[in-house]
């Protein structure tokens, strides 16, 4: 896997590739060297991979022949992952059809076009000689597939970061601008010959007025939906922080519907979809942490208070749990209800039921936010109310979420004070709830240990602590409160 940053540029064919040695920080332009390539290009029938700017080929020739998958992350920035050459060329590996499962939902891939491609390489090497720049000039040939297929020829130019800086590339883009290169018309090649025979289609979006209501809730839900789908390839590999990327996306998602449900009406089922998805990614995230806790707990005790295989213990049970909800998740994300989830959510960004509130100026939202704060007021009195230590900790753990929805509800709406107010409140009592979490989890760990025969002794050191810092939070929230909410007061 790699990140690709890249320019890209459209030129005649008679374009003639500037000197670009003398360019600061450059020592030497070695080349072009002279490649062929032939890509195949695979998708479902109706594009759904070209429609989000993905790409999947089978390339022969130059230094990376194999399987490649591209996947957008910015403007110019793409996150490739690649695969050796199969034998097949019309079957694509399973790791990588796997990968993009959540854009084709189950649709079948198949070639739908070929680019042959006469490529010359150029490296732009410092006085040590490494490559911080590659130049391609690509003459293309672009076929794509069909009844009556079509072709077209065209040339191209690639400026691609190897070991250099952005403002490098920068400059080097500029060099071949002066010569004539203008900044390529479409993101990839295969966009820009799709394009030539029909449009692709870009995934539908919300009409909205300009300056509405609803055009800032739309384009927040549009940007939450583009980041869960972005992570699920991520969460597929187990990539760091994938699943809290992933759960945080779903939990705001759900939040905005919640709090603008009078801007997007009927979205009560995916909600609750939302929900579900958020605790199937939430199983392995919290035994993630709560890992990296125990390990973080031990390494702070003197070496005579660790006594028995409770390292061991608290990394391998927790680390086989954590793979088995792994496991879960990847069977959750290959099946029909997910599928039905996100078909759900692109009906949501792209033909939403928008309700008259819509219409309305965007300043009409602030009071959502301050609405989503008396909500958390009203559920602290209720806590307030409540005498039995039990009752009165699930009372807070109510104000918990109450702050973590409108901590949302405020960043959806660039409220980012307000947000950092509601965020302060969530995370004092989320400590109290992790040093709750954490006991309970030593306990069950404990009684496995004894079990076993294994000395417990650390395990109530360990209970100590986290019982502390629980309590800690708990004594800390009055403080705490009590600023957020004078804060508060002067935002709203």
């Amino acid at each position: 896997m790699a990140i690709e940053i890249e320019d890209k540029f459209d030129v005649p064919v008679d374009y003639e590739i500037p000197e670009l040695a003398d360019i600061p920080g450059i020592a030497e332009a070695v080349g072009p060297k002279s490649h062929q390539l032939v890509a195949l290009y695979f998708d479902t029938p109706d594009l759904r991979l070209a429609t989000r700017g993905i790409t999947l080929r089978r390339r022969r020739g130059g230094t990376d022949p194999g399987w490649h998958l591209k996947l957008p992350q910015a403007k110019g920035v793409k996150q490739e992952i690649t695969h050796p050459l199969t034998r097949s060329i019309k079957a694509v590996p399973p790791e990588l059809a796997d990968l993009v499962l959540a854009y084709t939902r189950g649709a079948p891939l198949a070639p739908i076009a070929e680019l042959v491609t006469r490529r010359g390489v150029t490296a732009l090497v410092n006085g040590a000689g490494v490559r911080l720049v590659e130049i391609a000039d690509d003459r293309v040939k672009g076929t794509v597939f069909g009844a009556e297929p079509h072709t077209e020829r065209w040339r191209e130019v690639e400026a691609e970061l190897v070991e250099g800086d952005e403002k490098l590339l920068r400059k080097t883009g500029k060099r071949l601008a002066r010569a004539g290169a203008v900044p390529a018309g479409s993101a990839s090649k295969l966009s820009r010959l799709l394009n030539a025979v029909t449009p692709v289609p870009e995934p539908p979006r919300a009409e909205t007025r300009s300056g509405s209501a609803g055009e800032v809730v739309m384009g927040y839900l549009s940007a939450q939906a583009g980041a869960l789908l972005a992570q699920d390839p991520r969460v597929r590999r187990a990539e760091e922080d994938a699943v809290h990327q992933m759960r945080v996306a779903s939990r705001r998602l759900r939040s905005a519907l919640k709090s603008f449900r009078t801007i997007v009406e009927g979205s009560e089922h995916l909600q609750e979809e939302l929900k579900w998805l958020g605790r199937i990614l939430g199983e392995a995230r919290d035994l993630e942490v709560i890992r990296a806790r125990f390990a973080g707990r031990l390494d702070g005790l003197d070496g005579a208070m660790v006594v028995g295989p409770v390292r061991a213990r608290l990394s391998s049970d927790l680390l086989d749990a954590e793979h088995e909800a792994y496991d879960r998740i990847r069977e959750t994300l290959g099946g029909e209800r997910y599928f039905a989830l996100l078909d759900a959510l692109d009906d949501v960004v792209g033909t939403p039921v928008l309700g008259k509130a819509a219409r309305r100026p965007a300043g009409t939202l602030d009071a959502v936010a301050a609405k989503g704060w008396r909500r958390v007021t009203r559920a602290y009195d209720r806590a307030q109310a409540v005498e039995a230590p039990a009752e009165h900790e699930h009372a807070m753990h109510d104000v918990r979420k109450a702050a973590k929805r409108a901590r949302y509800t405020a960043e959806a709406l660039g409220m980012q004070k307000l947000a950092k107010q509601a965020e302060s409140v969530q995370e004092v009592l989320g400590a109290h709830l992790d040093g709750v979490v954490a006991q309970g989890r030593l306990a069950a760990e404990a009684e496995t240990a004894r079990l076993a025969g294994e000395d417990t002794f650390t395990y109530g050191v360990l209970t100590g602590l986290e019982r502390a810092e629980a309590e800690r939070a708990f004594e800390e929230f009055p403080r705490i409160w009590a600023e957020t909410t004078q804060a508060v007061d002067k935002l709203l």
